[in-house]
């Protein structure tokens, strides 16, 4: 547990602390570093009322851990979800070779219609689907195809396809070097409008917005991918690539769903920006990975079988 964590646990059913009041609570640590960790979470876990007099910060958002099958979402009620928001460990069985490695060491498959159907049960109309599914090759582009039509059976619109550039790195395997991923984006129904209209806002003198995304996708995300060396999943995704695409297609206080959870990235860059997450994984070892990433975060919920 962090500083912050422990300052914000002792205060936080009190209506104000003082600095004092942390000194004391914290006498094995140096003033200066308790005061510290006050300052540097200010507008994040405490507000400052008066000269040295401080109150700790309500979090309506958390994250919660579930295991389960991430294909059975029979857990969650209808219409419960703002944003799915996941990277399913996709089956190909050729791509995922390259000589003697295997680039997919876990158990993939291929989604089905009836898994388009639970996801448009569970999220909001007008919400986001967010898929990161892998760049178009020789051996995938039949089921990247036949993930659209399945999107489209289940009630989804496609809005968007963005793809993730993954900085300087460069995989020279297959027919061509790769870098890239696909980020595609669908609508449940037509787009909830998020986009703020400038002009129609400026000539009404109100706020007024347009049907999509909140703000123009960008033409990529370049971003550079995890390092093999501070990976804790195979597939991880960059934190700052997760915040990015939230920060497009949530609001803060909005529940996001990942139901491939992985490492837990999705989970941290939706308490990163102020949103709540519902992760789901399978695999006992990634569970114990994914607690030992929110160790000590008070607003994580490991909630086990």
């Amino acid at each position: 547990m962090t500083l912050a964590d422990k300052l914000f646990n002792c205060f936080k059913k009190q209506d104000s602390f003082t600095l004092t009041d942390a000194y004391k609570a914290n006498r094995e640590k140096p003033r200066e570093t308790v005061r510290a960790r006050i300052y540097d979470n200010l507008g994040i876990r405490f507000e400052r009322i008066a000269k040295g007099v401080y109150k700790t910060l309500d979090s309506n958002e958390a994250c919660v851990l579930l295991e389960g099958d991430g294909r059975d979402l029979s857990m969650l009620e209808d219409n419960s979800i703002d944003c799915i928001f996941t990277d399913h460990p996709w089956l190909d069985l050729k791509s995922n070779k390259g000589g003697t490695r295997a680039f997919a060491q876990y158990e993939c498959f291929k989604y089905t219609l009836e898994d388009f159907k639970e996801k448009a049960r569970v999220l909001k109309d007008g919400c986001f689907l967010v898929e990161i599914l892998p760049a178009e090759n020789e051996n995938n582009y039949e089921y990247l195809y036949q993930i659209k039509q399945y999107a489209k059976e289940a009630g989804f619109i496609y809005y968007s396809k963005v793809p993730w550039k993954k900085g300087t790195f460069v995989s020279n395997t297959g027919r061509k070097a790769k870098n890239t991923q696909d980020v595609m984006i669908f609508s449940k129904g037509k787009a909830r409008s998020m986009r703020y209209d400038k002009k129609k806002s400026d000539a009404t003198g109100k706020p007024c917005y347009m049907s999509g995304c909140n703000g123009m996708l960008p033409t990529m995300f370049d971003v550079q991918p995890v390092p093999k060396n501070k990976k804790i999943h195979q597939s991880e995704l960059p934190l700052s690539l997760c915040e990015r695409i939230l920060q497009y297609v949530t609001y803060e206080d909005e529940v996001v769903l990942d139901s491939f959870a992985g490492s837990g990235v999705i989970g941290e860059a939706a308490l990163n920006t102020k949103r709540s997450c519902i992760l789901i994984e399978i695999l006992k070892e990634n569970i114990e990975k994914i607690k030992k990433r929110f160790e000590g975060n008070i607003l994580f919920q490991p909630m086990m079988e």
